[in-house]
């Protein structure tokens, strides 16, 4: 990218944008900048690769919402959908699994070009194994996102890991863009660690093809061997 301009008076700085036009060279800038934040965003996306989102094994209630605009938008995978609240401050998101989790990664949609005064600017994350002991992990303070947010779990968990185990997950919306009232909220994903490379009905599978060559046959592929497992039998998947 070319270096930083400075200059003296508006005019030097007409002519030289309009040298930039001639040359391309601000062409050539915006273009680096878009590769840049593509970049950005596709490094983002595969720290991810390794991550298995448990957000649909949770139940999500809100403390209100506008018709239309509840926890069905706030699932939605299209971020043009949301979440609006119709309420009084604080706004609550409460997600509630069905056991103890091991959540590595929480991250939450924002974006103020499409909502301004409806956008967070404080956000409070508490966590627990039921509702009456909620411990607070993590606080958020911000002026215009724009995209994921991503939640700070550095030293939740024990003897200051990063793996917070817990069965209930709130979000508490404080304060939003220039004192607006209600909230709009895009996205939450929560993210574990994705194991079923070497457990569950795939890993199994894998170990029974190392030793039989083929499943349930053995290796001369004159028989049957053993008991050959049902697709019902593996452990439960996000689909």
């Amino acid at each position: 990218m070319s270096g930083a301009h400075s200059f003296n008076n508006p005019g030097q700085a007409m002519e030289a944008m309009e040298e930039m036009i001639e040359t391309g060279d601000l062409e050539e800038e915006v273009s680096e900048e878009e590769d840049d934040e593509a970049a950005a965003e596709a490094a983002k996306e595969s720290s991810l690769s390794h991550l298995r989102e448990i957000s649909p094994l949770a139940s999500w209630t809100v403390s209100t919402y506008k018709p239309g605009c509840g926890v069905d938008a706030l699932r939605s995978p299209s971020t043009a959908q949301f979440w609006q609240s119709d309420g009084p401050q604080p706004h609550l998101l409460n997600i509630h699994f069905f056991k103890v989790v091991s959540i590595v990664k929480f991250r939450v949609y924002l974006d103020f070009d499409l909502d301004e005064s409806y956008t967070p600017t404080k956000m409070q994350f508490f966590a627990g194994m039921g509702m009456y002991d909620l411990t607070e992990f993590a606080e958020w303070s911000g002026g215009e996102p724009r995209g994921w947010v991503d939640v700070g779990l550095q030293g939740v968990g024990i003897e200051g890991g990063d793996v917070m185990r817990a069965m209930v997950v709130q979000v508490r919306v404080c304060e939003n863009h220039q004192n607006g009232k209600d909230t709009h909220i895009r996205g939450v994903q929560v993210f574990a660690r994705d194991e079923r490379g070497g457990f569950g009905a795939e890993g199994r599978r894998r170990k029974i093809e190392e030793g039989f060559g083929v499943q349930g046959q053995s290796e001369d592929g004159t028989g049957v061997v053993g008991i050959q497992e049902a697709d019902w039998m593996g452990e439960p998947e996000i689909r």
